[in-house]
């Protein structure tokens, strides 16, 4: 479904005067013989928040891994920030300022909070401070001499999106950041979005918990069996309400 262009905005801007900072085009993705991505087209501008929603298996984690060239065996094009990506390296594609947070989140758990905040490379300039990290994120400002084994899953959440913030990466692609987490940790971490987007930072997050994605996204694509099926903006909810009906519901 293509974006219509003359009807919406993002972030106050007209979306013809806004700049692509991601744009994918017919991109196929195989795990070995499996065929997951079926010709995926997609756009994202810069300052924008879009969500990938889907049930289990839909390709929504495989799209976030093809961007960061975690998938081995990908064709079509994936386009960051004006440079051509399909063939990069993952760390060629992370120093064009793109942080991965997966589902399992990956921190180190001997080490602890301030230890995991200071180990990551920086990828691109202006990554927050430390201090920065701990105002934005008060819980881990409590916690900072704590492991990560005895943090909570909402602190590791929060340690797992501070430490690509410490990086200087401003695209973060975000794979089911409030997976089994308590209704408030879900809210402030929605805080963080909102933050993060009037910062200009463009943000593809993938979720189950639509409660939580509806009110944050400029768009939601909807992805089924590796395609994108529809693209819905933020001033359609309502009106396509029987889209999410079909393709979320159990």
């Amino acid at each position: 479904m293509s974006y219509a262009t003359e009807n919406h905005d993002i972030g106050g801007r007209h979306v013809s005067e806004a700049i692509e900072e991601i744009r994918i085009q017919d991109l196929h993705a195989f795990y070995g013989e499996s065929h997951a991505l079926h010709g995926i087209d997609m756009t994202v501008y810069q300052g924008e928040l879009v969500t990938l929603l889907g049930r289990n298996g839909s390709g929504r984690t495989t799209t976030l891994r093809s961007i960061v060239g975690l998938i081995g065996h990908r064709t079509g094009s994936i386009v960051l920030k004006g440079e051509e990506v399909i063939r990069a390296a993952p760390h060629k594609i992370a120093h064009l300022g793109v942080g991965y947070c997966p589902e399992e989140r990956g921190i180190f758990s001997s080490l602890n909070v301030e230890e995991n905040l200071m180990l990551p490379p920086s990828v691109a300039p202006g990554g927050m401070s430390v201090e920065e990290l701990y105002e934005m994120f008060p819980n881990l400002a409590e916690r900072r001499k704590s492991q990560g084994t005895r943090l909570s899953g909402g602190e590791q959440q929060m340690l797992a999106m501070a430490r690509i913030l410490r990086t200087g990466a401003n695209v973060l692609l975000l794979d089911e950041i409030t997976e089994g987490l308590a209704p408030v940790i879900n809210d402030k971490l929605g805080e963080v979005l909102i933050e993060l987007k009037t910062r200009g930072y463009t943000i593809i997050l993938v979720e189950q918990n639509f409660r939580f994605a509806a009110p944050l996204a400029d768009r939601h694509f909807i992805m089924d069996h590796g395609h994108i099926v529809a693209t819905i903006h933020k001033d359609e909810l309502e009106e396509k309400s029987h889209v999410f009906d079909e393709y979320l519901s159990v």
